[in-house]
């Protein structure tokens, strides 16, 4: 039985899902990368993206889904919305529905190329307390897209339980570590590499980097 070794992975421009595109270079003989354009604030994320697909020879699709910013106003779409917590500790960056929508669309993608592996860079180590990042929906959503079209996908989550520690690690084994480090953005308020340093996605990036640069200063990383 022939072994399918095509991937698309969903991809944003920032250190997680950057390091997932280096990961799966290394894992799959053919990568292709799939962006979502949903209104987010800053461009910046757009144009990060495809110079990284461009730097790396990896094809990208840009895929409009401006329907979501309609349905579920967020401060990742909205520059009169503060980044804030409800009294549940949602953040206000929390968009419903998107990475359901975005794997979905990726699993369509990936019909149509032939590819049957999806990857995303979602955690549950560091997951802001997004309910679309768990193990158990991503499980979920695997067994569903594989019985909506009849098929066989597989969605990998290589960062599901790192901490932004552990992928800076993951970055530096991968021989990434620069490039995610000076290339990537990540920033809420769409600032390249270490980003504005005090938005909530840029503290986390931000204290992460301190930990695994400390640790490996220390020698603890083999």
């Amino acid at each position: 039985m022939k072994v399918n070794k095509k991937a698309v992975v969903v991809f944003s421009g920032g250190q997680d899902s950057t390091t997932c595109l280096f990961w799966a270079l290394e894992q799959f003989e053919e990568v292709e990368a799939v962006t979502f354009q949903y209104g987010q604030r800053h461009i910046a994320e757009l144009d990060c993206a495809k110079e990284i697909c461009q730097t790396l020879g990896v094809p990208h699709h840009e895929l409009d889904m401006s329907l979501l910013n309609q349905l579920a106003p967020n401060a990742l779409t909205r520059n009169d919305m503060e980044i804030t917590e409800d009294a549940e500790g949602m953040p206000s960056t929390f968009v419903p529905g998107r990475n359901l929508l975005f794997l979905s669309f990726a699993g369509v993608l990936a019909k149509q190329i032939g590819a049957a592996n999806l990857i995303t860079g979602v955690s549950e180590t560091d997951f802001s307390g997004y309910p679309d990042c768990r193990d158990v929906f991503m499980k979920s959503l695997n067994v569903t897209l594989n019985l909506s079209m009849d098929d066989t996908f597989v969605i990998h989550t290589p960062l599901m339980w790192l901490d932004k520690s552990q992928v800076w690690e993951l970055s530096d084994q991968l021989d990434a570590f620069e490039f995610v480090k000076e290339r990537t953005l990540t920033c809420y308020n769409g600032v390249k590499g270490s980003g504005c340093g005090e938005c909530p996605s840029c503290q986390l990036r931000n204290n992460g980097l301190e930990q695994y640069e400390q640790r490996r200063e220390a020698g603890e990383i083999i």
